[in-house]
């Protein structure tokens, strides 16, 4: 069973917190239901290719942060695509974007 879930618009706020304070970028792309909404993460490398994160159930404890999509340098629009459908299919989602050096270390420590 996951541990209670802090609302989603506290989690996004404190992710964007904690990216600027350790010197990163961060943005939000969509802003979805405050309590309860999916949050999806966007992880910009060095070479502008993002990374995206979901959260999502473990059968073996809480749920745990999985990069879920890679951006191809040879079609950066597929990447872009698939976020624009999660948007139509789910109003409630929210996208977070950032640039740090180690955003699974970031992201982690919200779980």
């Amino acid at each position: 069973m996951d541990a209670p879930r802090l609302p989603a618009a506290l989690e996004v706020s404190s992710l964007l917190r904690k990216t600027q304070a350790a010197s990163g970028f961060a943005v939000l792309l969509h802003k979805g239901e405050p309590d309860s909404g999916t949050i999806l993460v966007v992880a910009i490398d060095r070479a502008g290719l993002g990374t995206l994160y979901e959260r999502l159930p473990d059968p073996a404890g809480p749920r745990r942060w999985v990069a879920v999509r890679v951006q191809e340098p040879a079609d950066r629009s597929v990447f872009d695509d698939y976020l624009e459908r999660r948007k139509q299919q789910d109003r409630d989602v929210w996208i977070v974007e950032l640039t740090i050096a180690d955003v699974e270390r970031s992201i982690l420590n919200l779980s």
